[in-house]
């Protein structure tokens, strides 16, 4: 690793972690408990460029995780970050015995760091949200609290109640039609479908993180991956400020993934509620327009009435093909 190097007595007391299988180096200041399910709680706390208050964030973690009853480890993963972020956490981490770093050596976005720190997790609840100071981080505590309260609930998102992004006059009604799109194809109330604070059990997450594209719509991934395959949901409300630094949102092109991601969603869990609609839809149109050409033509039937026909029927045999591949996989 590069940037400030830390005191050798610091560097002495520095364990090098290598998780089995697949095995990403990670490093922490002490011996702490490694394997599954050794700790009650890991905080996945993704890092690019957050060099001037990550620190911030991560005492206002572990304060809070200290104050609880929870065993945890806080799990910081630098994305390659360009602003010298890695250096501030080599030297932060010997104050924090709680916390492991895992440093990339390249970029792969926020989705690879949540999966990569997701599976290679010692805790049975784990923990996503952002290193930016939008979050109320202090409340973690209540959202493990609350799975554990809840055996019947697998996951829980903080469901924010401002939006205090960039590009608010765009982002607001197009995050309001995806999210509405994500409610009647999953057919479930979904306050906040793309919050970054949320906490889940993680044997339940381990099937579907093979799943997670590597940007920010990673984050509907796992709650559609959760919700079309019947695990239990729950929403907490929280506040959201106003991200520290830059934001990395790009608003054309994530919007244009969310959507994207929220289709692939459902066709992977319940074809049906996206493709049969569509096919139902052609066969009823060439039925009317069959009966249209009859009247017109003398029962004669026009090329668009078969096309639509045809369109309508291959359509609806693909369907019900991708819904017996659907049903014959083993993690559904």
């Amino acid at each position: 690793m590069t940037g400030t190097s830390p005191t050798v007595a610091e560097t002495a007391s520095i364990q090098t972690v290598r998780v089995t299988p697949p095995g990403h180096l990670s490093v922490s200041s002490t011996d702490q408990p490694t394997g599954e399910n050794t700790l009650d709680v890991t905080v996945v706390l993704p890092c690019y460029n957050e060099r001037d208050h990550v620190v911030d964030e991560i005492k206002r973690i572990t304060a809070a995780m200290d104050a609880s009853e929870y065993s945890y480890e806080l799990l910081v993963i630098d994305d390659k970050s360009t602003d010298g972020t890695l250096a501030v956490l080599e030297a932060a981490l010997p104050d924090y015995p709680h916390m492991r770093l895992m440093p990339f050596r390249t970029n792969g976005g926020s989705g690879t760091a949540r999966r990569i720190g997701t599976r290679e997790a010692f805790g049975r609840i784990v923990v996503w949200t952002d290193a930016d100071m939008t979050y109320p981080n202090e409340r973690i505590p209540e959202f493990v609290r609350h799975l554990q309260d809840n055996p019947g609930v697998d996951q829980v998102v903080g469901a924010r109640t401002t939006e205090e992004g960039t590009h608010k006059l765009l982002r607001v009604p197009a995050k309001w039609v995806i999210r509405k799109v994500a409610e009647k194809l999953s057919s479930t109330k979904i306050p906040d479908l793309n919050s970054g604070l949320r906490a889940f059990r993680r044997d339940v997450s381990l099937p579907y993180l093979r799943l997670l594209p590597p940007g920010f719509s990673c984050v509907t991934t796992i709650t559609m991956s959760f919700l079309s395959n019947q695990h239990p949901v729950d929403y907490m409300p929280i506040d959201y400020a106003k991200r520290a630094g830059k934001s990395k949102f790009h608003f054309t092109k994530d919007a244009y993934r969310y959507i994207l991601q929220v289709l692939r969603m459902v066709m992977y869990f319940n074809p049906i509620k996206v493709l049969m609609p569509i096919a139902l839809t052609l066969l009823g149109l060439s039925f009317i327009k069959g009966i249209i050409d009859v009247i017109r033509y003398d029962f004669g039937i026009t090329t668009n009435a078969v096309l639509l026909f045809i369109s309508g029927l291959l359509i609806f045999t693909l369907t019900l093909l991708a819904d017996l591949i659907v049903r014959s996989r083993g993690d559904t």
